[in-house]
């Protein structure tokens, strides 16, 4: 029977995880079984650099923290070596990440995962591991929002040089100050 102190660590370490839980938007659970040591600390390297908390813990542990965090349907994954990564502000992270690390390593394994508190199928991981970063969606929107400015300003230009006259932008404000003086 274990002590009242291993019970009181196993039960803050079940409400850490729950809370983490809640607060995230986004986790991924997996089998890390066979990775080198070396290859486990790259991944863990680039899950941190990303904003995604991750951590081995035991089955049961995170079976009772998802529970509590009111999150049910991950009972059917939670056997062998499991780990835990969630993300508190990116919805891919995670999963792009554990993803492709799976698909270099052929012992690890992506088993479930949830968004916004609701476990989703391994199809629906894979389908967010190949969407791309943040950033670079960020980037598209504002270029489609730059296009028709762009378009405009290229269907200006194409009127100026065809009329063949040239439109002096600093004379014109030089002009008008010696008018009113």
């Amino acid at each position: 029977m274990p002590s009242q102190k291993v019970l009181e660590q196993k039960q803050q370490l079940v409400d850490d995880l729950a809370s983490r839980i809640q607060n995230s938007v986004a986790g991924v659970i997996v089998s890390y079984e066979g990775i080198s040591v070396e290859d486990d600390t790259k991944l863990r390297r680039e899950l941190r650099e990303a904003g995604v908390k991750y951590t081995v813990v035991k089955n049961t542990l995170i079976k009772r923290a998802a529970d509590k965090a009111g999150l049910s349907g991950l009972d059917e994954v939670l056997n062998g070596t499991s780990a835990i990564a969630t993300s508190e502000e990116d919805y891919v992270a995670a999963a792009r990440i554990l993803q492709k690390f799976a698909d270099d390593h052929k012992t690890f394994s992506v088993k479930s995962g949830y968004l916004d508190n609701e476990v989703i199928s391994l199809e629906k991981i894979q389908s967010l591991a190949k969407l791309p970063t943040r950033d670079v969606l960020l980037a598209n929107v504002l270029g489609a929002f730059q296009a028709p400015i762009a378009s405009f300003a290229r269907a200006v230009q194409a009127i100026v040089d065809k009329s063949g006259e040239e439109v002096p932008a600093a004379e014109a404000p030089a002009e008008e100050a010696a008018a009113e003086a």
